[in-house]
């Protein structure tokens, strides 16, 4: 593989990584570019074994020795990737923080895939994200729904991007192992019905039920809505959906974080394993 040694942030090859903790800037380049930034050799190797292809690599010379498994494992796969070597306060200046994981890499953004493609396969759990903004909750949300089982997670366009650098952290790259997609709300929850789901909001309504009454006698596809941080979601989609669920809470707390509220659900509705007959 091509090790290149860098020394400058307006050098041109950099462009993939510049000024990596500026939101507004990353969420507009990243998606116009079809890119997005893997951080951590941990993290990059899940991209890679997911089938992801790596435009190139960045890392400091302090690193290098450290990073030859994913070197190797990366040249393996696509012996053409350039690996940017930069001292660590050059390297600082590049990204618009101190990197202490080892190694960022810069990986082609898959295709999404329509809904309809995504139910072809056999779901019984969905997560839907309707407008969760927080990159942190978005990651978490993933994590969670590859630890316990679900099946896919659908967000809406309001939505955080789940390939933003920090969800895919917080994830712990789990986000690569996910299905998922974005969807349009009012044409999709139609779609989702049509295939069998029963669509759930988890709301604080007057007249939803417990969660442990739905957990009692879960329907055999279920869609679990989850709303923004603070409004949660809005009466349309609620009432949209065909059942109000509430997490049975105490000590005077009436709500949790949406990522926490989230796992929660997903345990308390987990499908059941498939039975194995053994002849």
């Amino acid at each position: 593989m091509p090790i290149e040694h860098v020394d400058a942030k307006s050098d041109a090859r950099l462009g993939d990584y510049i000024d990596l903790t500026d939101v507004a800037l990353r969420t507009s380049f990243e998606a116009a570019h079809g890119l997005y930034i893997a951080e951590s050799a941990k993290v990059i190797l899940r991209a890679l074994r997911a089938g992801h292809q790596p435009r190139s690599l960045l890392m400091s010379d302090h690193w290098l020795p450290r990073m030859s498994e994913l070197i190797e494992e990366v040249a393996s796969r696509f012996p053409n990737t350039p690996v940017f070597i930069a001292e660590e306060s050059e390297l600082e200046k590049i990204a618009g923080f101190h990197v202490h994981r080892g190694a960022l890499a810069s990986m082609q953004r898959p295709a999404l895939p329509s809904l309809p493609d995504l139910l072809k396969s056999d779901l019984r759990r969905i997560v839907i994200l309707d407008g969760v903004v927080d990159h942190t909750n978005v990651g978490a949300i993933f994590r969670s729904v590859a630890g316990i089982g679900a099946d896919a997670v659908l967000i809406t366009e309001q939505c955080a991007d789940p390939l933003y650098r920090r969800s895919i952290r917080v994830s712990m790259g789990t986000v690569f192992q996910v299905p998922w997609t974005r969807i349009d709300w009012q044409r999709d929850c139609e779609i989702l019905k049509a295939a069998g789901f029963s669509v759930a909001a988890f709301a604080l309504a007057q007249d939803s039920i417990s969660l442990d009454d739905l957990a009692s006698n879960p329907p055999v596809r279920l869609a679990m809505v989850f709303g923004a941080e603070g409004e949660g979601l809005s009466d349309r989609t609620v009432s949209e959906c065909d059942l109000k669920v509430r997490i049975p809470m105490a000590g005077g707390v009436d709500s949790l974080n949406v990522a926490a509220a989230a796992a929660v659900v997903m345990w308390a509705l987990r499908a059941p394993s498939p039975i194995v007959h053994i002849s």
